[in-house]
């Protein structure tokens, strides 16, 4: 468990989780949550475009390998959606080549993470990339 203090120096942020490995999914999600973030999650991209008709999150962690919708189709949709110019993406994907990093960037991602991904590695880049941003609405 993480401590209240750490929880308050990350927190407040409201971040999408997009995976179809549920247990994965869940388990980022409830680590977030110990942080202090709001968080939803959406095993496919279809689920994750429903959720923002009514979630505006700050960060999304889009799975690359999803089914039907795969993480850069999803992306682009996301980018597509006018309530959304400054909502954060990153990509989290089972291969870390170069070029699958290239497309990520290519596709809007801030970051392409290889799984499994370290638990301070994820602080470290949430805390990074959400600095700037006002807390929940």
């Amino acid at each position: 468990m993480l401590d209240s203090d750490h929880r308050s120096a990350v927190g407040g942020r409201k971040i999408l989780v997009v995976d179809d490995n549920v247990e994965l999914a869940e388990a980022l999600a409830e680590w977030l949550e110990q942080l202090g973030h709001v968080v939803r999650i959406a095993h496919d991209g279809l689920a994750a475009l429903r959720i923002l008709d009514d979630f505006i999150p700050d960060l999304a962690v889009l799975d690359i390998g999803l089914p039907v919708v795969d993480g850069y189709d999803l992306a682009c949709r996301i980018r597509e959606r006018p309530e959304l110019p400054n909502l954060l993406l990153i990509a989290m994907s089972g291969n870390g080549e170069e070029a699958h990093r290239e497309t990520s960037r290519q596709a809007g991602f801030v970051a392409h993470l290889v799984k499994p991904v370290d638990p301070d590695c994820w602080r470290a880049l949430v805390e990074e990339q959400t600095a700037g941003q006002s807390r929940p609405r």
